[in-house]
């Protein structure tokens, strides 16, 4: 059995960076293979985000010789590939969970998950994904997003808008290609992001993001079909004024008119971003109400001790079946 005080020791991959550094501030170890090349999802600790000593990179072809506690998938090919090449047929046979970080890409109703196995713990990190997915499986949890700012406050000194999305140039209308240019037309909107850099900034690493988005008027959001990404929780615990389509989870984290601004209306949310950049007074008003959300929404305690809590309650129930 695994006592309270004992760590557990949970093998994943890295395939969202800012999600695994979050994750990783609980109290657990994690091991993230790395190969050669560093090649997706074979990356390690990579070099951008500030792990402690609980994140051990180990060569992939060494995992066979690690005793862990848990398997973590956070991909597909975790789950189709890469346990196959990697694990031993012992390590197959440990607890496992696998991730959801995304609704459906295909139908966005009937698209049955790839998960299969019902020893399988499937964690969705929004609501909405949970409702979107088909899934046939008897364990399904929620852990909803946590997330850290350190000591950065808003400022909204510089009169513009701020977006953060990788690559939308080439991700387009799912993720609001064609509205960020509508609304770039009438309203100062700078883009953040890899990928972007032919239509604004280009990336800003995530240990510095937070300070930068914080100088932004406000946070738009234009996403149509996505989860509910990192970025929105680290603006909304700055305390920035989050403009965003009425879709997916947001509307369940921003209260319309009181912490952000959330519609369908592209026309209502220029009409509010007009605002925000005319009137400080109201994103300021805006901004204590939004901190005030995430901290109830995105503590970081909460959802390293529910992440923690799951592991050990997996761990546990598999000790007692052996």
């Amino acid at each position: 059995m695994i006592a309270e005080h004992q760590r557990p020791r949970i093998l994943t991959w890295n395939i969202h960076g800012s999600y695994l550094y979050y994750l990783s501030l609980g109290d657990y170890i994690i091991y993230v293979p790395y190969n050669e090349q560093r090649s997706d999802r074979y990356a390690g600790r990579g070099t951008t985000f500030p792990f402690g000593n609980n994140v051990i990179e180990i060569p992939a072809h060494e995992i066979k010789g690690i005793e862990f506690d848990l398997i973590l998938f956070q991909a597909d090919e975790n789950y189709l590939i890469d346990q196959h090449e990697l694990l031993s047929e012992s390590q197959r046979t440990l607890p496992k969970i696998y991730i959801e970080h995304d609704p459906p890409w295909g139908h966005p109703t009937d698209e049955v998950h790839p998960i299969k196995d019902k020893n399988i713990t499937l964690v969705h990190v929004t609501h909405y994904n949970r409702l979107m997915w088909k899934a046939d499986l008897p364990d399904i949890r929620v852990i909803c997003h946590g997330v850290t700012v350190g000591p950065v406050t808003y400022h909204g000194t510089i009169k513009k808008g701020i977006v953060v999305i990788n690559n939308l140039p080439s991700r387009g209308r799912m993720l609001g290609l064609d509205i960020f240019n509508k609304v770039r037309e009438v309203i100062p909107l700078d883009l953040v992001g890899m990928g972007s850099e032919d239509y604004g900034i280009g990336e800003v690493l995530h240990p510095q993001l937070p300070a930068f988005m914080s100088q932004y008027r406000f946070f738009f959001n234009p996403i149509r079909y996505t989860s509910l990404g990192l970025s929105v929780c680290e603006a909304m615990m700055i305390g920035m004024p989050v403009v965003g389509l009425a879709c997916t989870e947001l509307p369940t984290v921003i209260k319309n008119e009181a912490s952000g601004f959330v519609h369908n209306d592209i026309n209502y949310l220029i009409d509010k971003m007009s605002l925000l950049l005319d009137v400080p007074s109201v994103a300021y008003d805006i901004s204590y109400a939004a901190s005030q959300r995430a901290k109830e929404l995105f503590a970081i305690e909460r959802f390293t001790t529910e992440w923690r809590q799951l592991f050990i309650e997996k761990i546990n129930s598999a000790i007692k079946e052996q």
